[in-house]
């Protein structure tokens, strides 16, 4: 696996090596040991989560409350999508800012998104299954948003507004500007 820190350095793309023959291929998915060596602080994942979404849909952006948040690792599995993370760290050198990367089912990169990051994706194939490891359980009600479109993030989902398919949670979340990050650049959530 070969790992690359992205603009914002804490947002890590995962590259595996392939290993193809007449059968298809194989590549090692994960390894916690050399995973935790690149990232500088240790990773404990213990739940995948796996979604099947339609071309249009559009998850996110989401995180869950500080004592609840959790670090994800995505990966596709089938299709492809627009993987977004919004640095959500009040402080932060980079506080508001978007980084979209494009994870498919051909080169299966993953994205690794710390704790304190709003995340979401839009399917760009005609459906896709999106793996997600994460390093806390779930914890109902304590899941925090932005909305998708807000006008300060400016994302392109790349998907035609008359084609996007969102929940009605979703719809209803926030601006970024009328919500209240508890996350705060200097501590360490680890």
């Amino acid at each position: 696996m070969n790992y690359k820190r992205l603009e914002i350095p804490e947002l890590i793309l995962c590259e595996p090596k392939l290993h193809e023959d007449n059968r298809g291929f194989v590549f090692e998915a994960f390894k916690k040991e050399s995973f935790n060596s690149f990232v500088g602080f240790k990773v404990d994942f213990c739940q995948d989560n796996i979604s099947y979404s339609k071309y249009g849909v559009i998850r996110g952006l989401h995180t869950n409350t500080v004592d609840f948040a959790q670090s994800k690792l995505v990966s596709v599995l089938q299709g492809k999508i627009l993987d977004v993370a919004v640095d959500f760290r009040v402080g932060s050198p980079s506080f508001g800012k978007v980084i979209c990367m494009e994870l498919d089912s051909v080169e299966n990169k993953q994205l690794f998104i710390p704790r304190g990051f709003l995340h979401g994706f839009s399917v760009l194939s005609q459906d896709a299954i999106v793996n997600i490891k994460i390093d806390r359980y779930f914890a109902a009600g304590q899941s925090i948003g932005v909305k998708f479109d807000d006008e300060y993030l400016n994302i392109d989902w790349k998907i035609p507004k008359e084609l996007q398919i969102l929940s009605n949670a979703d719809e209803k979340l926030p601006k970024f500007i009328e919500t209240t990050s508890p996350f705060f650049y200097e501590k360490n959530y680890y």
